[in-house]
């Protein structure tokens, strides 16, 4: 079979986008493992299906590079909103979008050609409790908590934005061996699901710079909910307001956590790389 397919970015965070409207697919976890391979493959850091749903406009369901299944990504929730105004899937600028990790409410930003330049998705509230990551922990909340991985040593912060993030703040990013201490971190025994790991940098009150280790992808150039959950580590240890600019390697994502309603809020583009066909 002949599959079509769309490659998307939101801010270098690549996946590959199928129009599940028109085409099932029996085991999309081997799928993703194919077809993200950035040799033998199309090249993406996993694969995401667009779908209908009984509950809200859309359903998304992501994959990542290794095959297992992420609750939520919120530079992929951007993408999707975008194929989906521009595809005719939805005809108006305010969606809902149910995802593994709950109901999520997207605004499209269009442009002078009536086409999504950014999106702002309400990613709901940051859990901080051992239980909603999970982390093997009995603390009430993981602020700023001592942990070592071999010769490495930092202070986590853990926020569950659907998914779970363990965030540390250093004080040059250019020090750290992403890699190495990312992919131990993933898989330490105090999370027994793993985890992302992002380590940022404050650059001030409204800026920080951030890199990150997806679980099940490895480093990648951004991470919605990573964004989202650095923001809110870095006002619960005060060191930013509950807005700022998240520079990641592959651009830059707006993060706001309302403390009116307890929702966190990101903005961020949305892009087309290409199109085509993949036989399956």
């Amino acid at each position: 079979m002949n599959l079509p397919f769309s490659k998307m970015q939101g801010t270098g965070n690549d996946y590959i986008y199928i129009n599940a409207f028109e085409y099932t697919l029996s085991n999309p976890a081997d799928l993703a493992v194919k077809l993200s391979d950035r040799h033998f493959g199309i090249g993406a850091d996993g694969l995401v299906l667009i779908m209908p749903s009984r509950t809200c406009d859309l359903r998304m369901r992501m994959f990542n590079s290794d095959g297992s299944e992420a609750q939520m990504c919120g530079n992929a929730s951007r993408c999707v909103g975008k194929y989906a105004y521009e595809h005719g899937l939805v005809c108006k600028t305010d969606i809902s979008l149910e995802t593994l990790a709950g109901a999520k409410q997207l605004h499209l930003h269009l442009d002078e050609d009536n086409k999504v330049k950014e999106v702002t998705v309400d990613m709901g509230e940051p859990r901080l409790t051992p239980e909603s990551l999970p982390v093997l922990l009995t603390q009430e909340q993981m602020i700023d908590y001592r942990i070592r991985a071999l010769e490495f040593q930092g202070n986590m912060t853990c926020v569950s934005m659907g998914n779970p993030h363990a965030v540390f703040f250093v004080d040059h990013l250019a020090d750290i061996d992403i890699p190495a201490i990312g992919k131990l971190l993933e898989c330490h025994p105090l999370f027994p699901e793993h985890t992302n790991v992002e380590f940022a940098q404050v650059l001030g009150n409204n800026d920080i710079r951030m890199r990150v280790w997806e679980r099940g992808t490895g480093e990648t150039l951004a991470c919605g909910t990573g964004a989202c959950a650095t923001l809110v580590a870095a006002v619960l240890n005060h060191r930013t307001q509950a807005e700022a600019r998240v520079h990641c390697l592959g651009g830059t994502l707006h993060v706001r956590w309302d403390k009116n309603n307890n929702h966190v809020y990101l903005t961020g583009p949305a892009a087309y790389t290409f199109e085509g066909t993949v036989q399956i």
